[in-house]
């Protein structure tokens, strides 16, 4: 069985169980949860905001050692259908916003941060780290745009029984990509996208222009369309979705 390892506070749970699997073996799917990190990290370097006890923030361990590590992008996509899978069984609304956040309207309730260890041409390890906000109410940081499942359904959530379903969640789009589902989770993950139909506001290193999703690549590139109809395609970080 997965193991689950609580632990009441770590600089990140991506680090704790980096330095576990480097002595231990640990079974596909296992969980390091934490009440308090103190150095919570987002992508990027971004910092990630929770207070004590109130949102889940874990890692979970999988071994997708028959990915090609020029299409590590489809964990990414795993993950974040998962999350999507399990909220939307809570209520409506809630989608991938490129690559792997997790917004529900225009407000973002997960983050995610997946650390990919290799070996030869493969993905050896994958250390799926987890900020999803649940029981917190107000949120002190600058983060522009934050939301929890308290704010959206005005009651609170036991953390242990979200835990186990986002995990049942996650593992089960991870065996459909087991299974040979690649294509049906690529489809999946463009129709759950933030933004997937019409035309918005994007701003790259040029400006700001109007543009629709055209697709993401396998890569993990996204590919903006222009009104006339012009291609630009983007890596992480190099294109922001303007919200007003």
């Amino acid at each position: 069985m997965p193991t689950i390892i609580h632990i009441q506070e770590t600089t990140s749970t991506n680090d704790y169980l980096q330095q576990k699997i480097k002595n231990e073996l640990l079974e596909e799917g296992s969980v390091v949860v934490c009440d308090f990190q103190t150095q919570g990290r987002g992508a990027a370097n971004n910092k990630w905001e929770s207070e004590k006890n109130k949102n889940l923030l874990f890692s979970m361990l999988l071994y997708p050692d028959f990915v090609e590590i020029k299409k590590q992008f489809i964990i990414s996509q795993v993950v974040s259908l998962g999350l999507v899978d399990y909220l939307n069984t809570i209520t409506s609304g809630f989608t991938v916003k490129w690559p792997n956040d997790i917004y529900w309207q225009d407000k973002k309730i997960a983050g995610i941060l997946i650390e990919n260890n290799l070996r030869n041409n493969f993905l050896s390890e994958s250390i799926i780290g987890i900020g999803l906000n649940i029981n917190q109410m107000k949120f002190l940081s600058d983060a522009p745009n934050p939301v929890s499942l308290k704010n959206i359904m005005g009651f609170d959530y036991d953390l242990g029984i979200v835990l186990t379903d986002v995990q049942k969640s996650i593992f089960a789009r991870y065996l459909q990509l087991l299974q040979g589902g690649t294509s049906r989770i690529q489809k999946d993950y463009k129709k759950a996208m933030y933004r997937n139909e019409g035309f918005y506001l994007y701003e790259d290193k040029n400006g700001v222009f109007l543009a629709k999703i055209h697709q993401v690549k396998e890569e993990g590139f996204l590919v903006l369309e222009t009104e006339n109809k012009e291609k630009r395609q983007y890596a992480f970080k190099e294109v922001l979705f303007k919200i007003l």
